[in-house]
């Protein structure tokens, strides 16, 4: 990064200062879910969106709103931003025990540039979401999921694209850092209580090598300047900034922004054991080990670490999860990909579950909470999804493999 920047920002960084997070990181454990698919759609959790749509070119937020009549799309999207998620289920997921939500939200919401099909409207949603989580005693954690040109080529980016060019052009990190300077720290930074901590940047390709990775160290600088001092001042707020690793092991981020000149910063791993073909042939106990074995890394890492991403599907049957049209790898629909077996009775309904599967999810949801409860805790993805209970948080509640108190843990030895 231009040595000036960095100097300019390790030096306001040494003003002396008693900071006072929204939440006690470093104390108390992060327990807590996401709320996927709401103000940024994704296939596989509400498929019937799609399909109702009739038109199987339909496959991320772009496309729902550019290849259908735009009215239509917009019905649907405000019928479903009033219903998947409502104040009820900020109620519920507070009586569950848990003490976060991390609620994605695409750059669209606050923005968008010509040429871009997407529809607006949720940040009306995004302030009640807030409301409700203070009035039940939740902390939200703001999560820009998608920036302009796809940071990933994802679905849940907004644009599933081939080729993310959100860091090959700079004119799309620059519009991304001012939506974090401009509106979202803003909109939070004297509600820090009640909204501690944002993630600047959902899971940039950091897989697409060292020139992603270099434009991912400066937004994480830039986004540290934006979040942690208010504009134009040397006054720092209280807010946490959660920057993500970008696909990298925690081991490539040990010293950056280390804690003798940046304070209130946090790192997000995801963890999955499902989106390769031999992570879909081990078998359960192999998935639980697997997890189990993160604890070190976790323990010993050298900032608050959150693991923000989680799941205890070990499969990735469940409906257009590796997106809309394409197939899985387990059942061998995926292309160049090799069955491991039917997907049958792993996912869709809980009705469909065996008993051994519920409790091998009950063996593997409690391994992965004992696992990242070694770092600063752990937010499990999704909170609801039509017709994979397998990975609902809501589902689990209800069909026993999660308990009722996130402490409440019936294999402590689970890891061994």
């Amino acid at each position: 990064m231009a040595p000036s920047f960095r100097l300019t920002f390790f030096a306001l960084s040494l003003i002396p200062s008693v900071f006072s997070w929204g939440f006690p990181y470093g104390t108390e454990k992060v327990r807590g879910v996401n709320l996927g698919g709401w103000l940024v759609l994704e296939p596989w959790i509400t498929p019937s969106l799609f399909d109702n749509t009739g038109n199987a070119n339909i496959v991320d937020e772009w496309t729902f709103a550019s290849l259908q009549d735009r009215a239509t799309a917009t019905a649907a999207l405000q019928n479903h931003w009033n219903t998947w998620i409502t104040q009820a289920d900020f109620q519920a997921i507070a009586a569950a025990g848990l003490n976060h939500v991390r609620l994605p939200i695409g750059y669209w919401a606050f923005e968008v540039g010509p040429g871009e099909p997407y529809i607006q409207g949720q940040l009306p949603y995004l302030q009640k979401a807030i409301q409700w989580a203070t009035d039940a005693g939740l902390k939200v954690i703001v999560d820009l999921h998608g920036a302009p040109g796809s940071q990933n080529g994802f679905d849940n980016s907004g644009h599933r694209v081939s080729t993310p060019q959100w860091y090959t052009n700079n004119t799309n990190v620059q519009r991304t850092d001012a939506i974090i300077k401009n509106q979202i720290g803003p909109m939070v930074n004297n509600n820090y209580q009640n909204v501690p901590i944002v993630a600047p940047l959902n899971e940039p390709a950091g897989f697409n090598g060292a020139n992603v990775l270099s434009v991912v160290k400066q937004y994480w600088f830039d986004s540290y300047g934006n979040l942690r001092y208010f504009p134009g001042t040397s006054t720092q707020t209280n807010l946490v900034v959660l920057i993500h690793d970008a696909f990298q092991p925690l081991s490539y981020w040990s010293g950056f922004m280390p804690t003798s000149g940046f304070q209130g910063v946090a790192m997000d791993t995801h963890i999955y054991t499902i989106f390769s073909v031999p992570e879909v042939q081990m078998t359960q106990a192999q998935h639980i080990s697997t997890v189990c074995a993160k604890q070190s890394s976790l323990s010993t890492f050298d900032l608050w670490v959150i693991v923000g991403e989680w799941t205890p599907a070990a499969t990735d049957c469940a409906k257009y999860l590796n997106g809309r049209g394409v197939g899985s790898r387990y059942d061998g629909s995926y292309s160049g990909s090799t069955r491991v077996g039917s997907c049958t009775g792993l996912t869709g309904s809980a009705s469909s579950f065996s008993s051994s599967y519920k409790t091998f999810l009950r063996q593997f949801w409690e391994a992965q909470v004992i696992s990242y409860e070694k770092g600063q805790g752990w937010i499990q993805w999704t909170w609801k999804a039509e017709n994979a209970d397998e990975w609902s948080y809501q589902a689990g509640l209800a069909n026993g493999w999660i308990p009722q108190d996130p402490t409440d843990l019936e294999y402590k030895d689970v890891c061994g």
